[in-house]
């Protein structure tokens, strides 16, 4: 019961998965990004242990056809997978098992897979495509972002959602960007606004993490992105 999107960024060389779904706690169970190696997602019966199995065939350099081959021939239930992979070289492949529940299908594109099941309809992921196409210019994470934005506002899922991630590699061993919603009435706004806050922050992680000295992210913050103090720091509830 879910909708992504798993992309690759030619100009910058990241991969990242954006995704929503009804059930809880979807950023621990479907996204997977190897940096440098590729992207991918395996979700309607999602089943963690098949990540492990994708992300050796992805640190060998296999295709994503390749990829996606071994892991329906390794499972035992693979009509109830929906699996989308983007390779170390930008090539995306996917597959929706026949046990997908309506409406569940598929767009690939050059660089990215936009998949979901349990659907108001194709036009979810039609309008999901054509955010991520049309917004070239932007940062993947937010090109993620406003992806799954499009789905939600195609219709989504007829269940509602209940949890949103957004998981982006660059160059580095970890992430630039991993943030969640787990348990939300409106997972999809959530995730907007709490990437709208980190979107600055990225350089400064990245930063600190090779340079300790920095100072605190307050502080950062502060002589960093114009207009903010910390009266803009807002918990919700």
């Amino acid at each position: 019961m879910t909708y992504s999107i798993v992309a690759h960024c030619a100009k910058t060389g990241q991969f990242g998965v954006g995704i929503a779904t009804y059930s809880p706690n979807v950023g621990a169970r479907c996204p997977l990004v190897l940096p440098g190696k590729g992207a991918a997602t395996i979700q309607a019966v999602a089943n963690p242990q098949l990540n492990l199995i994708a992300a050796s065939l992805m640190d060998a350099g296999l295709r994503a056809e390749k990829i996606v081959s071994e892991l329906l021939s390794s499972d035992p239930y693979p009509e109830y997978r929906q699996i989308a992979v983007v390779d170390l070289y930008g090539r995306a492949y996917a597959v929706t098992g026949a046990r997908n529940p309506d409406w569940a299908g598929h767009i690939i594109g050059d660089g990215y897979v936009c998949s979901g099941n349990v659907l108001a309809g194709e036009r979810v992921i039609s309008a999901m495509s054509e955010a991520f196409k049309g917004s070239s210019e932007e940062p993947l994470a937010e090109r993620l972002v406003r992806t799954v934005e499009a789905g939600r506002d195609a219709g989504g899922q007829p269940e509602g959602q209940t949890s949103a991630a957004l998981l982006v590699y660059g160059k580095y061993s970890f992430p630039i960007v991993d943030l969640r919603v787990d348990v939300h009435d409106t997972p999809e706004a959530e995730l907007r606004r709490l990437w709208d806050w980190y979107a600055p922050m990225v350089p400064y992680y990245v930063e600190r993490s090779y340079a300790p000295s920095v100072p605190r992210w307050r502080q950062w913050r502060m002589e960093n992105v114009p207009g903010w103090t910390p009266k803009h720091l807002k918990i919700s509830a």
